[in-house]
């Protein structure tokens, strides 16, 4: 069995860090939290787990991009309120709405990747994860790793182009 209390603590907050990161804000990155958790606990019991942070991270990214689709296909509504960030201080607000319209470009551009492709993207360029661990966790070589990020930021380049060009 498992012990949750040990993997929430030491686990925890890098698989929160990844979600919000994705998403943009607390409220959905609480509730990928929650259900990678949930999908870790389902895994766990058909299957040992070697590596809880992988797992964990791997399905709060999963959980993140496919809430991000949903999001683009519902349209442009806008995301809740970020209140913990309005209570700090720290750039002007200009400089905060030019910072969030760019995530949130990412995040569009993110849906439109394949899959696994967003996935690798996500590990390698936001998570850090080495092109050794992202290989090992999703049962791909390390050169298909590479090739995926190199694709993934290829398209990202082409899809944030695009959208610049229809904003101006």
């Amino acid at each position: 069995m498992p012990d949750w209390d040990s993997i929430l603590e030491d686990d925890g907050p890098a698989v929160w860090r990844s979600a919000r990161r994705l998403l943009g804000n607390d409220a959905d990155a609480d509730e990928c939290f929650q259900e990678a958790f949930l999908g870790a606990l389902e895994f766990s019991r058909r299957s040992s787990v070697i590596h809880w942070r992988a797992l964990l991270t791997r399905l709060a990214t999963a959980r993140a991009i496919d809430r991000l689709r949903k999001r683009t296909r519902q349209g442009n509504r806008e995301a809740p309120a970020d209140w913990e960030q309005l209570r700090q201080s720290g750039p002007l607000p200009p400089e905060q709405a030019e910072t969030a319209e760019l995530s949130e470009r990412l995040r569009i551009a993110l849906t439109e990747l394949p899959a696994q492709q967003a996935e690798i993207f996500c590990l390698a360029c936001l998570d850090q994860w080495s092109h050794q661990e992202i290989a090992g966790r999703l049962g791909i070589s390390v050169d298909s790793v590479g090739v995926g990020v190199h694709r993934a930021r290829q398209k990202l380049q082409q899809l944030l182009a695009a959208s610049n060009e229809v904003r101006q």
